[in-house]
């Protein structure tokens, strides 16, 4: 098996290369954060020093990445992967980044003479954890399918969605539908709550009918009730707030750029907004289901509508 450079050890990098590792492969990564470098390595990633000598002689370079400002500066800075690598060799960004970002990674690496290919995932720390991620890939076929190879170990699904940026472009459409889900999931349960129904009780109707969703059957916001819930564990996030603000974001981002109305995604960036301003955002996104029952910042008090008597009639 060819070696492995990993650029990006968080809470998503650092368990895809321990099961990268688990299957059999040599796997160099690379991470600003000593802590997370330190946690990676103690599942048997060999640790580099530099971005340089996380993908000196690898076959395929993956990045994990926050955002696009990050793969940029990571693939074209001085010292940056680009600059670094082999060639010949692979580069596989799993980030979940802006269109725009991504077409520029895609032009830069075929500019250089290199195969790109943008591969987003989904599943959250649970899905990297149990290597049961689905991976959308963007790019040229042959580049798909060398990166497919490596992503097995890492994986439940691997999805071809067609040239560069697709993946990138399923990935942004997937989250916001998540996302607003997860908020019709939030004001459901509370609702449900206060006509008196058991949580557990309307929790079983839901998820066999037509409110179910992978946000209901995995991220329902109510202790007690799921087990992967975060609520569970008082918003401990698997997914934080300001991740998925970000996510939506760029949902916004792109719709606006195509002449797409978001109402409803718009409104939902807007609940996430309101966690950030709450200082939260480190919370599970699932914290927004606060917003609803009113524990945490509440709406500002609406504007009145004037009594009757003092509105003027022409």
């Amino acid at each position: 098996m060819g070696a492995i450079g990993w650029i990006g050890l968080g809470n998503m990098g650092g368990p895809m290369t321990a099961n990268l590792v688990k299957a059999g492969h040599e796997v160099r990564g690379f991470d600003l954060n000593p802590q997370a470098l330190a946690a990676a390595a103690a599942n048997g990633l060999t640790p580099a020093s530099s971005i340089a000598d996380a993908v000196s002689g690898a076959e395929v370079v993956f990045t994990m990445l926050p955002k696009g400002d990050h793969a940029i500066a990571v693939y074209l800075g001085e010292g940056g992967v680009l600059a670094s690598v082999s060639p010949g060799t692979l580069l596989v960004d799993s980030s979940t980044i802006d269109v725009e970002s991504a077409q520029k990674l895609h032009d830069a690496a075929a500019e250089a003479g290199f195969r790109f290919v943008d591969a987003p995932v989904s599943g959250g720390i649970s899905g990297a954890q149990a290597g049961t991620l689905t991976f959308m890939i963007g790019g040229e076929p042959d580049a798909v399918s060398a990166a497919s190879t490596f992503i097995e170990s890492m994986s439940a699904n691997i999805i071809p969605t067609g040239g560069a940026t697709t993946g990138q472009a399923a990935k942004i459409c997937n989250n916001l539908m998540l996302f607003i889900n997860l908020a019709g999931a939030a004001e459901g349960a509370v609702l449900a709550d206060r006509l008196g129904l058991d949580k557990q009780v309307f929790w079983d109707i839901a998820s066999v009918s037509s409110g179910d969703s992978w946000a209901l059957r995995t991220w329902y916001p109510i202790a007690g009730v799921v087990a992967s819930s975060a609520a569970n564990t008082a918003f401990a996030p698997t997914f934080t707030t300001e991740l998925a603000n970000k996510d939506i974001g760029l949902a916004i981002a792109a719709a606006r750029a195509t002449n797409t109305p978001l109402e409803i995604g718009e409104h939902v960036q807007q609940l996430f907004q309101r966690v950030l301003d709450a200082e939260q955002g480190g919370k599970d996104c699932s914290i927004i289901v606060k917003l609803v029952d009113g524990t945490l910042a509440p709406d500002p008090e609406p504007e009145r509508i004037p009594a009757l008597a003092q509105v003027q009639v022409s």
